[in-house]
């Protein structure tokens, strides 16, 4: 099990990185309680709103291939500010829209800002934390438990008085992100490889692409969830950000206390494959369930999406011999384009059936991501092992060495 006080003994630079990781994450959630306010303020359908997490997710997975181009040419400290400034213009500009389509376009130009950031966080959190890279990894995780709860409470309260003000909010914050990290953060040495806009994909082999299509399917189900469920609870944006804020509190407790002792006692395929049957029933019985079993299967979804949060993260990182920057870029490459699709799917679904459909495909998704799993489970078991074995064996390599 994971000391819990390893993981709180970090530098000043992994708690300022962490920090506006927080706010990064809040950015995904924010517009959840608002965007009922958002199609009625812009005068746009459920469809055309939810282009707001199509377009956003779209850019930053395509933006997954220039991350480590980037940061290994200019460093992970000037890749961090140069993703927060993009953020903080954007998400500045998102709140002047005076169409959905102006605001569509400002989502995706903070998409790239957010994806710069985020691919590079998790890697400048592993590469200065204290405690090795599972330590890291959870802390990375709190922190995007901790966004994703905060976010939709954020909306909720600004977005109250007026859509327009979550984007403002966000944009404050993340200049104070800014801040933090160029007060606190050094520049770390850059790799002594240069990475090439191709080596993310090529990074896709081995038992990396399983975890990633396995994410794929999974994020399908995540992001309807997110996207559309605000659509059918039909809430003001108060209640609406507190039913967000619930499921954000379970997976932020699932992601960081729970899912390690689940994968400790049972294993990480057994515990991701359960967790995304459990998922598909959970998103079924809020489809066709009446409004309180909606809002209750919502908030019960938070605990599933935080334990496969969690084990599909360190599952991706622990499958692939390549840089963790490279392997991570690879992973989301193909998962935030599942992100991209829910979003705007969703809506499609449901016109040409019914609001019950949407939710029968992501209980569908769902389940093909644990079917993922235990095809390639034999593939993914032995390329772990054996990642461990010649880790273990470069470490000892390495003690001798000094």
């Amino acid at each position: 099990m994971r000391s819990s006080t390893g993981v709180l003994r970090q530098p000043k630079a992994v708690w300022a990185t962490a920090g506006a990781s927080v706010v990064a994450f809040m950015g995904i959630g924010l517009v959840d309680p608002i965007l009922p306010s958002i199609a009625k303020g812009l005068d746009a359908d459920a469809g055309q709103v939810s282009l707001l997490f199509t377009s956003y997710f779209l850019i930053t997975a395509i933006a997954m291939l220039l991350t480590g181009f980037v940061s290994s040419r200019v460093g992970g400290r000037k890749t961090l500010l140069l993703g927060l400034a993009l953020v903080v213009v954007f998400a500045g500009l998102s709140g002047t829209s005076g169409s959905v389509g102006e605001l569509v376009g400002f989502r995706a130009g903070w998409g790239l800002g957010n994806a710069l950031f985020v691919s590079t966080a998790l890697a400048v959190i592993v590469g200065a934390a204290a405690g090795g890279s599972a330590a890291a990894i959870l802390l990375y995780e709190s922190a995007l438990g901790l966004g994703m709860a905060c976010g939709p409470l954020l909306g909720a309260l600004l977005g109250d008085a007026s859509w327009r003000y979550p984007f403002f909010g966000t944009a404050f914050l993340m200049a104070v992100g800014c801040l933090c990290i160029t007060a606190f953060l050094k520049e770390q040495p850059k790799p002594a490889r240069r990475t090439s806009l191709l080596d993310p994909l090529r990074a896709l082999g081995h038992g990396l692409a399983s975890a990633a299509t396995s994410a794929f399917f999974y994020n399908y189900t995540f992001f309807t969830v997110l996207a559309f469920t605000p659509f059918v609870l039909n809430m003001s944006p108060y209640r609406s950000g507190a039913v967000f804020f619930a499921w954000g509190v379970l997976l932020a407790v699932f992601s960081v206390l729970v899912a390690p002792r689940m994968q400790a006692r049972f294993g990480s395929l057994k515990v991701l494959g359960g967790s995304l049957v459990l998922l598909a029933a959970d998103v079924l019985v809020l489809g066709y369930g009446a409004h309180t079993t909606a809002v209750v299967c919502t908030i019960l979804s938070g605990a599933f999406i935080g334990v496969n949060n969690t084990v599909c993260t360190e599952l991706a990182l622990g499958v692939s011999d390549a840089p963790r920057p490279v392997a991570s870029a690879g992973y989301s490459f193909v998962r935030w384009f599942a992100a991209a699709a829910a979003p705007f799917l969703a809506p499609k679904i449901e016109e040409w059936s019914d609001a019950h459909m949407p939710f029968v495909v992501a209980a569908v998704t769902a389940v093909l991501g644990a079917a993922v799993v235990a095809v390639r489970r034999g593939a993914l078991t032995a390329r772990a092992e054996e990642l461990q074995v010649r880790h273990a064996t470069e470490d000892s390599v390495g003690v001798f060495a000094k």
